[in-house]
């Protein structure tokens, strides 16, 4: 039986101003300060990654979500993936979903990973200053599912044969993880579900923990810190700095400041053989520098046509029949600070979309 492939798009909250960001980073900040101020570091260097259609928008208004999720839908995006931010009962972030839950109007699918990070400063090139930290514990996990679970009872909200589908970003910061998803099962099952359809996203730092710890999948959180190629020859960086070599304040070719061709990536990626229980994920392009003033991570000459190349790729081969539904993970739709969206910018306009839209239909969305 052929399934039609359901692109989950992963979705950050932050672009609107919070009284936390207002005291450690100066009133009004959002998302945006970052990617306004990001400059080119290298010649031919796309930077900054500037809106068109959708603008600056703010996610406190009705009018930016429902646009957002008119544009997914249009071009084949299944529904959004929310990072979700919880501290001890503390929740950051949290006000764009919230206004969509009580919106009958954004009628988009949406699902949850918790970004189970300490909150620091080194994000956005700074110290490392803690700002909000995660402690573990029996009280909050079960304090948390009962948060949860009032989105999970939304009849938007993603689940799998009547099990909420929830990430969760990195399980090895937790004492004991095993012991927080068995918790939260039974109090899922209580809830009147039939179960919690539980994941993590599969980096560099946590492989099998389907099997050990009671997962019921990984998504293949791209790009893949460990699976990458060799940085660009040291001649071709020394053309694209050539410019900027006398001016540069850090030592030339810093082992931290890592620039790799990305349709170098992507080969890479597609000669990986893909895992059993994890469902495949892509990234459009990534270019952290404007959130990062130092080790930051750039994958250099994206193209909308270099990315449907891998996107196809995952279609074709993919075996969808192994897993429960056929969920593709697209990382990201808004990480603007990120130079990883989805969402039109001046230079490509709606190409990375376009490109998506293509590919799903080339297989009439049926694998």
């Amino acid at each position: 039986m052929s399934k039609v492939i359901k692109p989950i798009a992963i979705y950050l909250p932050q672009f609107h101003p919070i009284q936390e960001n207002n005291e450690w980073w100066g009133n009004g900040f959002t998302e945006w300060t970052n990617v306004t101020k990001a400059k080119p570091i290298f010649k031919d260097h796309y930077q900054p990654h500037l809106p068109a259609d959708l603008g600056f928008y703010d996610l406190r208004l009705e009018e930016s979500r429902i646009a957002q999720e008119a544009l997914a839908k249009a071009n084949g995006i299944y529904g959004f993936c929310y990072y979700h931010y919880w501290f001890n009962g503390k929740r950051v972030l949290e006000e764009p979903l919230d206004r969509k839950i009580k919106n009958a109007k954004e009628d988009f699918p949406f699902m949850m990973c918790w970004a189970n990070e300490n909150w620091t400063r080194i994000w956005n090139g700074g110290d490392t200053d803690l700002l909000l930290q995660q402690d573990y514990s029996e009280e909050d996990d079960l304090n948390h599912i009962q948060v949860l679970i009032s989105y999970f009872k939304d009849n938007r909200y993603i689940k799998v044969n009547g099990k909420p589908m929830f990430i969760i970003y990195r399980p090895k910061l937790f004492p004991n993880i095993k012991k927080t998803i068995m918790l939260w099962r039974e109090a899922v099952k209580k809830a009147g579900f039939p179960d919690l359809y539980i994941g993590f996203a599969e980096t560099n730092e946590y492989f099998n923990g389907i099997i050990n710890d009671g997962f019921d999948f990984s998504f293949d959180f791209q790009p893949n810190f460990s699976n990458r190629p060799a940085t660009l020859h040291d001649s071709v960086i020394k053309r694209y700095f050539h410019e900027f070599l006398k001016t540069l304040k850090i030592p030339f070719l810093n082992k931290y400041h890592l620039i790799y061709d990305y349709e170098e990536y992507a080969r890479m990626q597609m000669a990986t053989p893909f895992k059993q229980k994890s469902f495949p994920c892509i990234t459009p392009m990534w270019d952290n520098s404007a959130r990062r003033k130092k080790n930051y991570f750039i994958l250099h000459n994206s193209t909308p046509q270099k990315y449907k190349i891998w996107l196809q790729h995952i279609i074709n081969n993919y075996k969808w029949v192994n897993m429960p539904e056929p969920f593709l993970f697209i990382n990201a739709w808004n990480e603007w600070a990120e130079g990883n969206h989805l969402e039109p910018c001046q230079k490509w306009g709606t190409g990375y979309l376009d490109a998506t839209k293509e590919a799903l239909n080339n297989n009439n969305k049926k694998v």
